[in-house]
């Protein structure tokens, strides 16, 4: 145990900023996951979008030709 005031202050206090700190890195992490997931579900949807439009403009075409 520290003898100075300063000392237990720093004792004191640094569990809570280290946990804390343990707890930033863990949200900013989480964050950044999700934003990654969504936006590369956002690209995979965009993706699909078009392939389903060019079916539909395929069918389409190839019922107006019939």
């Amino acid at each position: 145990m520290p003898e100075t005031f300063l000392g237990a202050a720093i004792f004191a206090v640094t569990p809570t900023i280290v946990v804390g700190l343990i707890f930033w890195f863990v949200v900013r992490s989480l964050l950044r996951a999700d934003r990654t997931e969504r936006s590369a579900y956002a690209k995979i949807e965009a993706e699909e979008r078009e392939r389903a439009e060019a079916l539909e403009r395929g069918e389409a075409g190839a019922t107006r030709a019939s």
